[in-house]
């Protein structure tokens, strides 16, 4: 038995690091899906094949400005509501499935809010298969006629792969066979799912044209999701348990009665640093049935849910990983060549992303609210380290990438940090309710397109000529097509005679028959020969043929490295401008943010300056008013000042004119008496010395020091007649309208002389109103004389108009009206009877007196 080589994946010895710098920026696709109802509103337009615009929702206000802001996105390519699978599949999976068979990684997945198309997308329907069918039957349509037997490729528990000759692959299929618990690799001529037995149809159907057929290949296919940030084997059997409950920890129903064990796989690095799931079942198929088969037998265990927001949300992320061992045939061309180095390895992986989805939306509780959360956790995660890995490849920075933090970024790790193409599928909910969840998503999924992951490698070159498995076939059909050739050549040899011998005597036919074949032996040398002459010539033929194509061979791969170098040039060249396009792009963005800013800077500095400006002039308004007003009031004051200072000065003396009258009436009146005594003691005579004599007053000093300003009132004369001074005319029997002003507390006395003013309107308190309606002024005034009598004065003043709208009096004259008894002894009195005299003096006392403030002379005011 011949010893088994081992393949490691990938192809090459070490750590799978890009070989070169050249990179290429992770190819991001948007795909629009049709809305639900025509009625329903949309948020999305598609601008052009490469320029998508999302505005908002009526009743959506997009900034804080109250403004409706629409934003535009540019993808590599964008898919409208009308475009098919299979338009889909040729543009973004099939550059994949090419590189698959060149020995190249992929990564393809989709992304988006839940509801938007992303296991459609990836699926497909009936009738209408997705990427991931599609991708299978391009693959098994490739190198269907060039697949290695079973178990001739074996996969090792390390990410590797191993190689086995025919005979260890027959060993090991009939010990598989025989083992009843170990997972059978399903039967291509078992009868196809109807669910996918017609998702593509024979027109749909395509392959790739860069197959070499010098290779054997094996396809090995895996299926796990990740929930909870767990990640399960889809396609490992479960034993039934019908004690325990069925269903699972997610809430998902156990179908078909199958209980699957809740023993998550963990993730491991293999000596080429490269994420693997360890103990993850991977089955050998041979065509697109068998694969088919499997992925619906792990699509049925994975976990989805009805959702507010979707009827089957799935509540994990799938990855579906195709594995591809290819090995070179021997220089035959019979057998696949039994050396490890040789072996390579190159896998696609399929990923459904779980939707992002808001739990405010969806009303999420319980175990659908935990796995909301760890779905939109390890989305965030994800955009967390496109978001690291961006800035460290265009600012130069070092920051440590977090790919540790979700098991979707750990197993991925190394398409990012290696080499590999990258794909990725933008589903679209174009309707209204999902705007702010779309923007999102949109804006990730354009900020991705500046990643860069190294380009992979070319696919190895064989040192055996080309061809072998051709001639191997041609050989074979030649020998099939003519099986009479053998034996025309035995008959072209010598025919052998008779070999009887009947008599013991016969010495001819023995030696007759040794002479043929000694003929025979002759012509078989020459036939020898001359092959062995024309197969050494043909060898050399051979030789020189393999020395040419070698040198040929050697001359076009020096000229494919100059090339491929040339290619590198252009490459880099053609990488630089791009960056520097995409950064120019960048700068004339932000010098558009900047001049929006800039004049939208600039508007609000020229409102502010012209508020600045209203406000100052307003103020200078305001400060001038301020300074009339302050002039306006510093005058009323001034005046208000000066005006009572005259008022006070008036008062003042009219005060003391007052008084001065005062004391002159009674300095009259003392004189008066004094006149009335000496003549009543001069006619008595003789009876003086009855009654003895009065002693005289005494003057006062305070008399003696008055100046004498009394020239206008009589000197009392001691004469025996009574004083009759001139009486002149009232004021008040005028034309004038009087304000007749008499106190209530005024006592009527009941004198034959009373003051009659025509014209008047008699008020016990004087008002405004009343004010209004006179010129003339009088208040009759009740007091008692120093003789003891009650003495009326008539206080007269002129009624006029304020400057603040009201009335004031300004006094000028007081008339006197006295009454004396008849019992006094010492006066003459006329009287009007025979009872005794009486004496009415009328006498009219005119001080210089202004304008009064009291009851004997000040303002009676109105307010307006």
């Amino acid at each position: 038995m011949q010893r088994t080589g081992k393949g490691k994946t990938p192809r090459r010895h070490g750590p799978r690091k890009a070989s070169n710098t050249e990179k290429d920026p992770v190819g991001v696709y948007c795909r629009i899906r049709p809305l639900g109802a025509e009625d329903e509103e949309c948020c999305v337009d598609m601008i052009s094949s490469s320029t998508i615009q999302l505005h908002a929702p009526d009743g959506l206000k997009a900034n804080r400005n109250g403004e409706y802001k629409e934003t535009q996105y540019t993808f590599k390519k964008i898919f409208g509501i009308n475009t098919t699978q299979i338009e889909l599949f040729d543009v973004i999976a099939k550059p994949l499935i090419d590189d698959l068979i060149d020995c190249k990684n992929g990564l393809l997945f989709t992304y988006g809010v839940t509801g938007s198309g992303k296991t459609f997308t990836m699926t497909g329907a009936p009738g209408d298969g997705g990427l991931l069918p599609r991708s299978l039957d391009m693959l098994f349509n490739s190198i269907g006629a060039f697949q290695a037997k079973r178990f001739v490729f074996k996969p090792d528990e390390k990410n590797g792969m191993e190689i086995q000759n025919q005979v260890d692959a027959l060993l090991e299929r009939q010990k598989r066979d025989s083992q009843p618990s170990v997972p059978k690799t399903p039967a291509s001529r078992q009868r196809a799912d109807p669910e996918f037995a017609d998702m593509i149809s024979a027109e749909e159907a395509c392959k790739s044209e860069n197959v070499d057929e010098d290779c054997c290949y094996s396809v090995f296919v895996s299926y796990v999701e990740i929930y909870n940030n767990y990640i399960y084997d889809l396609l490992e059997d479960a034993s039934i348990d019908p004690i325990r409950s069925k269903w699972l920890g997610g809430g998902t129903p156990v179908r078909n009665n199958e209980f699957i064990a809740p023993q998550s796989k963990i993730l491991r690095e293999d000596q080429n640093h490269n994420m693997y799931v360890a103990g993850c079942t991977e089955v050998e198929v041979k065509s697109t049935e068998e694969a088919f088969e499997v992925f619906w037998k792990g699509q049925k265990k994975r976990r989805t849910a009805n959702t507010q927001l979707n009827r089957e949300s799935s509540r994990s992320h799938s990855v579906f990983t195709v594995k591809l061992a290819q090995a070179p045939l021997d220089a035959d061309g019979d057998h696949i060549l039994q050396d490890r180095n040789q072996v390579n390895v190159s896998q696609l992986c399929l990923v459904d992303l779980a939707g992002s989805e808001r739990t405010s939306r969806t009303r999420a509780e319980g175990s659908r609210l935990r796995e909301a959360g760890n779905i939109n956790q390890s989305l965030m995660t994800l955009r967390t380290c496109m978001e690291v890995l961006r800035e460290n490849q265009m600012c130069g920075t070092n920051k440590m990438v977090p790919y540790r933090d979700s098991k979707v970024t750990h197993l991925f790790k190394n398409y990012f940090d290696g080499e590999g193409k990258v794909r990725m599928i933008l589903c679209v909910n174009p309707k209204a309710d999902d705007y702010e969840e779309t923007m999102l998503v949109m804006r990730f999924a354009e900020m991705t397109q500046e990643v860069e992951v190294a380009r992979p490698a070319d696919g190895p070159i064989y040192v055996l000529p080309a061809g072998r498995r051709q001639r191997h076939q041609a050989s074979r059909d030649e020998m099939s097509h003519d099986p009479d050739l053998l034996t025309r050549l035995i008959e072209s040899l010598p025919a052998l005679p008779s070999s009887e011998v009947v008599d013991p005597f016969d010495d001819q036919t023995l030696p007759r028959l040794v002479e043929v074949l000694e003929k025979r032996q002759h012509i078989r040398q020459m036939i020898s020969e001359q092959f062995k002459t024309k197969a050494n010539t043909l060898m050399s033929v051979l030789q020189q043929f393999d020395n040419q194509h070698s040198a040929k061979e050697t001359f076009l791969h020096n000229q494919q490295s100059k090339l491929n170098e040339k290619d590198k040039l252009v490459a880099s060249q053609r990488t630089e401008l791009e960056r520097l396009e995409k950064k120019s792009k960048m700068l004339e963005y932000k010098i558009d943010i900047l001049q929006k800013t800039t004049d939208m800077y600039e508007q609000d500095k020229r409102s502010l300056q012209n508020e600045l400006e209203t406000r100052e002039q307003r103020l200078q308004r305001e400060l001038g008013e301020r300074r009339r007003l302050e002039q306006r009031m510093h005058g009323v004051v001034t005046d208000t000042r000066h005006k009572w200072e005259k008022e006070c000065e008036r008062r003042v003396n009219a005060k003391q004119m007052e008084m001065q009258n005062k004391l002159w009436v009674k300095d009259e009146k003392l004189k008066q008496l004094k006149a009335i005594v000496t003549e009543s003691n001069s006619s008595s005579g003789g009876s003086s010395s009855e009654c003895p004599e009065k002693p005289a007053r005494p003057s006062r000093e305070r008399d003696k020091n008055i100046p004498q300003k009394r020239s206008a009132s009589p000197s009392p004369t001691p004469t025996a007649l009574p004083v009759h001074p001139m009486h002149r005319r009232s004021h008040s029997a005028g034309g004038e309208k009087w304000v007749d002003h008499k106190p209530a507390s005024n006592l009527d006395l009941d004198t034959v002389m009373q003051p009659i003013i025509p014209n008047a309107i008699k008020v016990s308190t004087p008002s405004g109103k009343a004010l209004s309606k006179c010129q003339k002024y009088v208040l009759r005034h009740q007091e008692l004389a120093s003789d003891g009598e009650i003495e009326t004065k008539l206080i007269k003043g002129n009624v006029f108009k304020t400057r603040g709208g009201g009335q004031a009096v300004q006094f000028t004259d007081i008339e006197t009206l006295t009454q004396e008894s008849s019992t006094a002894p010492s006066r003459k009195r006329r009287s009007g009877s025979g009872e005794g005299r009486v004496q009415r003096e009328n006498t009219e006392n005119v001080p210089p007196v202004s304008s009064t403030s009291s009851s004997h002379g000040y303002q009676k005011r109105r307010k307006p």
